[in-house]
């Protein structure tokens, strides 16, 4: 259908059937044109939001500062979402309040500036995470009962080590044997709560990402818009690609736990082994970012490659993960003395030093890093990895100047 050929009525169709509120409001903030979804949202019938303020629909301990915010945005109107880091409320015409979500454009009718809002309610995904919220208190409130279990069970045995003295030898090696499993048992639990915080976190935010977008690509795709739909696309392409990694880590580390993974030594080539790791993360890299190979490693090493490739892999990714836009990663590799020595050296955030003693426990982020997403598993199975070979991982680092790991391999003999 050519675009002349679409009448007004054809527009407004689509415009009142869209699920999404959409308000058009002139440079004033007056409302001109509401459609279906934003009306039933708020409760109004069409001629009653007509010529209305668009504080109307904001409770009013928020208008003036509302007010003040749509003055600003008037003079620099760049699309953008409202209320970024903190919750937006609207104003139902019964009196009652509910979470919205809202992003802003901005277009020129009859040579006048207006403001088109794009509102949805978000009750539903509130009340969801306020669910979630409940049960990791719950989680939390039985670590714990179970750590005063602990406690207690922990009191006990000592008062009954100190009434039955004579039996000091076997009643000792009864405490050892009974505290070290209440520790595995404590540990068990923290470890439980801590996935259960990650995953949580984790997967809930590509999973929200992907809902979302295929909700969009729907109506993007209804109204014609490709680069909307490709746009999102992408979003979802990405959010399943990060709960790949997330599994891969998990994957990993179970076969790794299991004694499932096998070491296979053949004669490899180094500098094609960097190569290849090279060409499978290059998609990662960020904007202006650069991978510097070094190899002054003997043309072939008796190496297991594939445990080796693993090793990279896991320290390249997270050098291109933690380190900003037009800045240089090394890998190096060298043989010295029966060892293959692989560096990974970048220029990212590094690592806070009273994080160091900690960095290759599972599930741990660094402080500096809650940000980005990640499940503190990476070095964890790094350095599994590395045990498997006999080998041993050390590292430089400094916050705010960059991370060096240094992994040293003893080689076969072939």
């Amino acid at each position: 259908m050519n675009k002349t050929s679409v009448s007004e009525n054809t527009y407004l169709t689509i415009f009142e059937a869209c699920q999404e509120g959409i308000l058009l409001v002139d440079k004033n903030g007056v409302i001109k044109i509401s459609n279906e979804s934003l009306r039933s949202m708020f409760g109004y019938d069409e001629s009653e939001l007509l010529g209305m303020s668009v504080e109307t629909l904001i409770p009013k301990r928020y208008s003036d500062r509302h007010v003040d915010h749509r003055n600003r945005y008037v003079e620099d109107p760049a699309p953008r979402r409202m209320g970024h880091g903190r919750d937006l409320v609207g104003l139902h015409k019964d009196g009652f309040e509910f979470p919205v979500e809202a992003s802003l454009n901005s277009v020129t009718l009859d040579g006048e500036l207006h403001t088109v809002a794009y509102i949805i309610d978000i009750s539903a995904r509130k009340e969801m995470e306020l669910a979630l919220k409940r049960s990791e208190d719950q989680l939390m409130a039985y670590a714990t009962e179970l750590e005063k279990r602990v406690q207690d069970r922990t009191e006990e045995l000592t008062n009954i080590n100190e009434e039955l003295h004579e039996e000091m030898k076997v009643r000792k090696q009864a405490e050892t044997d009974a505290k070290k499993a209440l520790e595995r048992e404590r540990e068990l639990n923290d470890l439980k709560s801590r996935f259960v915080s990650m995953a949580s976190h984790e997967f809930r935010t590509p999973l929200s990402t992907i809902k979302s977008s295929a909700s969009l690509i729907e109506k993007y795709e209804e109204l014609g818009k490709t680069d909307k739909t490709l746009r999102h696309v992408s979003k979802i392409k990405n959010s399943i690609d990060h709960l790949n990694d997330i599994l891969d880590d998990f994957l990993s580390l179970a076969r790794l736990e299991e004694g499932k993974i096998h070491t296979d030594f053949l004669e490899t080539n180094i500098k094609l082994l960097l190569d290849d790791v090279y060409g499978e993360m290059e998609s990662l890299l960020k904007a202006g970012q650069t991978v510097q190979l070094v190899s002054d490693a003997d043309s072939t090493l008796l190496i297991d490659p594939k445990v080796i490739k693993n090793i990279l892999i896991n320290l390249l990714s997270n050098a291109i993960k933690y380190s900003p836009e037009n800045s240089l990663i090394v890998i190096t590799a060298d043989n010295v003395d029966h060892f293959l020595r692989l560096k990974v050296q970048d220029e990212g955030m590094g690592i806070p030093k009273e994080d160091q003693s900690e960095l290759f426990e599972r599930f741990f982020r660094a402080k500096n890093a809650q940000n980005i997403q990640g499940t503190g598993l990476g070095l964890h199975i790094v350095q599994k990895y590395v045990d498997i070979l006999n080998g041993m991982i050390t590292f430089e680092s400094e916050e705010n100047k960059g991370t060096t790991f240094i992994v040293k391999i003893p080689l076969e003999k072939s």
